[in-house]
This record gives C-alpha cells, sequence and structure tokens, in this order.
C-alpha cells in the first residue's frame, strides 16, 4: 500500500496550481491515507527529489518538479525499488534455466510492456484524469455537475 498512497498524494498535490503548497494533514483526509504513514512517505518521496518540504508557519509540500516530468515509475520504483515480476528478470545468476527458458520470453515480454506503461504516465496525466473522472463519477451517482 505504501506506493499506492504515495501515488495518491503526489496526483493530489500535482491537482493543485503550480507552486501551491499543501498540509500532509489536508492530503491525508482527502486522499483517505493515515497521516502518520503519510508523514513517513513524504519523507521518503523529499529524499527522492519528488517532493519538496518546506517547514513553519505557511509550510507544507509540494512536487520539486513540473508533474508531467515525474512518472508514475518514478514514482513506485523509489518507494518500492526496482520492479521484477520474476526473479530470473533479476539477474541471470538467480536462475540456471534461464537461456532455455520459454517461459522467461513471456515475463521478459510482460515486464517491459508493464514498464513502458508505468513510464509513459504522468503524475500530471493522472491528476487531469483524476478531475475527469470524478466530476463524471459525481454527474453519474450524486447527480452533480
Amino acid at each position: 500500500m505504501t506506493a499506492e498512497y504515495a501515488i495518491r498524494a503526489m496526483v493530489q498535490l500535482a491537482s493543485e496550481k503550480s507552486n501551491e503548497k499543501m498540509h500532509i494533514s489536508d492530503i491525508s483526509s482527502k486522499q483517505g491515507i493515515p497521516e502518520s504513514l503519510l508523514r513517513k512517505i513524504m519523507g521518503n518521496l523529499v529524499k527522492l527529489g519528488l517532493v519538496y518540504s518546506l517547514r513553519g508557519k505557511g509550510g507544507g509540500v509540494l512536487l520539486a518538479r513540473p508533474g508531467n516530468e515525474i512518472t508514475l515509475l518514478d514514482v513506485i520504483e523509489g518507494i518500492e525499488g526496482k520492479i521484477y515480476l520474476n526473479q530470473c528478470l533479476i539477474g541471470p545468476d538467480l536462475c540456471d534455466r534461464t537461456p532455455y527458458c520459454p517461459v522467461h520470453l513471456v515475463w521478459r515480454e510482460a515486464q517491459d510492456t508493464m514498464l513502458n506503461v508505468l513510464r509513459r504516465k504522468t503524475i500530471k496525466q493522472l491528476a487531469t484524469e483524476n478531475k475527469k473522472m470524478y466530476k463524471k463519477y459525481l454527474s453519474e451517482n450524486i447527480g452533480v455537475s
């Protein structure tokens, strides 16, 4: 759930006006993330250079780079580390069957496809899609337009 929460928080920040700071407590309540966990996640995102943290009165957090320069893969791998669908993709020393295993080729293709999708999708794109989807949801389910 840590990467999921990090993505939600990053999308929330990308939804704000450029250089708009948010309090972690506000992100927590808007995204349904436990505040204590979000504080730890934000600390990691700051260390990764994805978020700035400003302390004191008027402080808060904001994206360190424009949302269209931060990919979903940046966030996931930053929080979780490199993603591998199978251990044989980590390195040849973890599976001696790799040179002649037909499933390895399937794992490699699936891995490459997944990474390409995550690399192409930016946090800003997700924020834009989120606004559209939420507006549609409200319209269809609550009658708000």
